[in-house]
């Protein structure tokens, strides 16, 4: 299973939500879930992207994200949400070994764990 943690300004659309997914999703996979922060979930961008490929979306409250070791923490996301990480750690809560990075396309930001 390959678990796409996503963070995403709010506003972001389903297409950039996807586009930013496609971007680093491994080709031919489709065993493919998303997973982010719970107030993101709530998200249209976020979760109609989820619905619209019929991947399963998990929400993670800020204090379970902010518990996972990430190698880039940002202090504006933390200040922001609650939590230093959103993709990288919402990433490595659904899928455990981190595969790629934290990666920002336009408003979106994700990361793959498998």
């Amino acid at each position: 299973m390959i678990t796409v943690g996503v963070g995403a300004s709010t506003g972001a659309t389903v297409e950039e939500v996807l586009a930013a997914i496609d971007a680093v999703l491994p080709e031919g996979r489709t065993d493919v879930q998303l997973s982010t922060l719970t107030k993101r979930a709530l998200e249209p961008g976020i979760a109609g992207a989820a619905a619209a490929r019929n991947w399963p979306l998990f929400a993670h409250d800020a204090d379970e994200l902010a518990a996972v070791a990430v190698s880039a923490p940002s202090s504006l996301v933390a200040a922001a949400v609650g939590t230093g990480s959103v993709a990288e750690a919402a990433a490595r809560l659904g899928g455990g070994r981190l595969v790629v990075g934290k990666t920002v396309v336009g408003r979106v930001t994700v990361a793959v764990a498998e």
